[in-house]
């Protein structure tokens, strides 16, 4: 069964479960996020995050990633070409909004306000402002707090409206065989990189930090915060099931953590921008 979804396309990959935050200015997101207000707040209101394919992005990218010009307009396909299928990953994660909060002349309106929305500019993604940057548009633009559902297929792209609607199949997530040795080996795995990254960053790893234990949630966690590049993260992403991605991150880790072991000490920023991965 395929249904419609606005998409909104990142410079990186979000994963079931993890949250995003967003600075909304374009006119294209603008016009998604009044559509969304539109809905019931007690109805999940919900857009498709995807991925935007190595150099074909144009638009502000995600925190810790290098920035690239903003596209003119209010086209929807400014900045994906023609045919944006070709500009994006085929498998994406529904976001839905839970704060949608709109500014009027860069100052949050006190009627929108919500305290679960803290740190809600600490990411920027396509359509959105960097951190904390007042909004320049007099319009005013939407700070947005959303969390990661569900992944899909993206099987086609509508650009006639005013933003990007994809064609979009749900997919489920299979458990595979063995996924609950390969958490426990990925646990201890990702504590062992965490380790030796917050030992190359010169910093201390915070103490009685809590990891779950089911299969499917570590494998998207883990995922999500280990440094890797946007080709890496998007494979794990769409791998078939749980068990394939936890096999294909406890790799990932023991070479990332080697990798980093015969590295000299650098600062924090210096590695979240250059991922050691070759991918």
């Amino acid at each position: 069964m395929t249904t419609a979804l606005p998409l909104f396309p990142l410079n990186s990959v979000l994963f079931p479960g993890l949250v995003l935050p967003l600075n909304i200015f374009e006119p294209r997101y603008r016009a998604l996020m009044r559509d969304l207000l539109e809905i019931p707040e007690d109805a999940p209101r919900r857009f498709g995050v995807v991925a935007i394919r190595d150099g074909r992005e144009v638009a502000p990218t995600a925190a810790g990633l290098p920035d690239s010009a903003q596209p003119a307009g209010a086209d929807p396909t400014a900045g994906f070409g023609p045919d944006p299928m070709k500009s994006f990953y085929s498998v994406g994660c529904v976001a839905d909004a839970s704060t949608i909060r709109e500014r009027s002349g860069g100052v949050v309106a006190d009627e929108e306000e919500d305290d679960s929305a803290t740190g809600a500019g600490s990411g920027a993604g396509s359509g959105s402002g960097s951190p904390g940057e007042a909004d320049e548009d007099e319009s005013g633009g939407y700070e947005v707090l959303a969390t990661g559902t569900t992944r899909f297929r993206l099987l086609s792209v509508d650009a006639s409206g005013p933003y990007l609607v994809g064609e979009v199949e749900e997919l489920e997530e299979e458990e595979g065989e063995g996924a609950g040795t390969l958490a426990s080996g990925v646990l201890r795995a990702f504590r062992a990189y965490q380790k030796r990254l917050a030992s190359a960053r010169e910093r201390t790893l915070a103490a009685g930090q809590e990891l779950p234990d089911d299969p499917s949630v570590v494998s998207y966690l883990v995922a999500a915060a280990t440094v890797l590049d946007t080709p890496a993260k998007q494979r794990l992403l769409q791998a078939p099931d749980t068990a394939t991605r936890l096999a294909e991150e406890l790799k990932l880790l023991r070479r990332e953590t080697a990798v980093i072991g015969k590295l000299p000490s650098l600062p924090a920023a210096e590695l979240t921008r250059r991922p050691t991965s070759p991918n």
